[in-house]
């Protein structure tokens, strides 16, 4: 009802429906990025753009400049440049072969070329050397990697990070999707409850970045 308001409002003000909707679209985008993160961003691209050129200038410079080839790498990993990122990653190997970092990153490029048991074993070294790496992230990584083809496994893994992240909505939001391809649907309308009722708990400063998990657990436990 707020939001035929708003249009009609805004149809009042430009006199064109077809501007009234565009404007509607683009308040509904910026509330969402300012108290929701649903949709995503629309700098992030050219900021990460940005950051490639500067990284790959660096090294065209530095050729041994091995912390801007990782960087390089992991921006590359962000845009599915998969092949490109996993040479930047070998050659850099000595020097972050005991970084949990550095082995996720490689075993993320592996999953996403199809060499699934190749890039769970390198992840799962990630773990043992840092169980808490990017906040326990590869383990949700693995989840959504073996959700269709092994899920127990993937239950084994969303499990895993809530030993890490018990307050967290999203690992809540990944057990109901793991539930749900088990055909265990009662659990997976518990799971998203369970996502609901943790954002609601959390502090203030947490909300805003788990409100993504618990606005789809939402949806996922009402459809």
């Amino acid at each position: 009802m707020s939001k035929l308001f708003v249009f009609g409002l805004l149809f009042y003000i430009f006199g064109n429906p077809f501007i009234a909707i565009i404007v509607l679209l683009l308040i509904v985008y910026f509330l969402d990025r300012r108290f929701v993160g649903v949709f995503p961003s629309i700098t992030k691209p050219f900021k990460r753009m940005r950051n490639i050129s500067k990284n790959r200038q660096q090294i065209a410079m530095n050729p041994n400049d091995v912390t801007s080839k990782f960087d390089l790498a992991r921006l590359l990993i962000e845009r599915k440049k998969y092949s490109e990122a996993q040479g930047f990653l070998k050659s850099i190997e000595s020097s972050y072969d005991h970084s949990a970092e550095y082995w996720d990153m490689v075993g993320t490029i592996e999953i996403h070329q199809g060499q699934l048991e190749q890039g769970e074993r390198h992840i799962v070294h990630a773990l043992e050397l840092n169980p808490k790496v990017k906040y326990g992230q590869p383990y949700l990584r693995l989840a959504s990697a073996y959700k269709d083809k092994d899920q127990s496994k993937a239950l084994h893994y969303v499990e895993k990070f809530q030993d890490i992240q018990s307050s967290s909505s999203e690992s809540y939001y990944y057990l109901g999707l793991v539930y749900g391809i088990l055909g265990r649907k009662n659990d997976a309308k518990e799971a998203y409850r369970q996502s609901i009722d943790v954002y609601r708990s959390l502090p203030k400063y947490k909300k805003r970045q788990e409100r993504r998990w618990a606005v789809r657990s939402f949806f996922r436990k009402l459809f």
